[in-house]
């Protein structure tokens, strides 16, 4: 079921010096930042040979990523994302497993216009997994 590592996110406070450090201190490949209000965040990929590290900065007061910020002033590491063919068949395999699903459980469409859903950090050694479909 669960396919090759999409990227990893990090939160951060700053996304314009976040992104100069990749592109400038390890001469990474940048992009532009996108805002996605439906997610709440602004997003920044950089990209490498093997996956993506994606950079985000709450979008809005309401910005489900805010409370993580308050209390990470500087950051840190915020989910993984794993590919899937299939994201409802996932979904319903890791429910019927025991696996929470976040939010209603219905995908939405991710930052690579491709839908995703999140599932539970505490089914998942603490940490916040991300599924997309391939």
């Amino acid at each position: 079921m669960i396919g090759r590592l999409n990227h990893v996110a990090i939160v951060v406070p700053d996304l314009a010096a976040a992104s100069a450090t990749y592109r400038t201190l390890l001469g990474a490949t940048v992009s532009e930042a996108i805002d996605l209000p439906a997610h709440g965040v602004t997003t920044v990929f950089v990209s490498l040979p093997n996956t993506k590290i994606e950079l985000l900065h709450p979008l809005g007061a309401d910005s489900p990523i805010r409370g993580f910020l308050d209390k990470n002033p500087s950051g840190g590491m915020h989910h993984v994302c794993y590919e899937v063919d299939d994201i409802l068949a996932a979904r319903d395999h890791l429910i019927a497993q025991g696996a929470r699903v976040l939010g209603s459980g219905d995908p939405r469409i991710g930052a690579h216009d491709k839908p995703v859903l999140f599932l539970h950090p505490k089914d998942f050694c603490g940490t916040l997994v991300e599924l997309e479909q391939a």
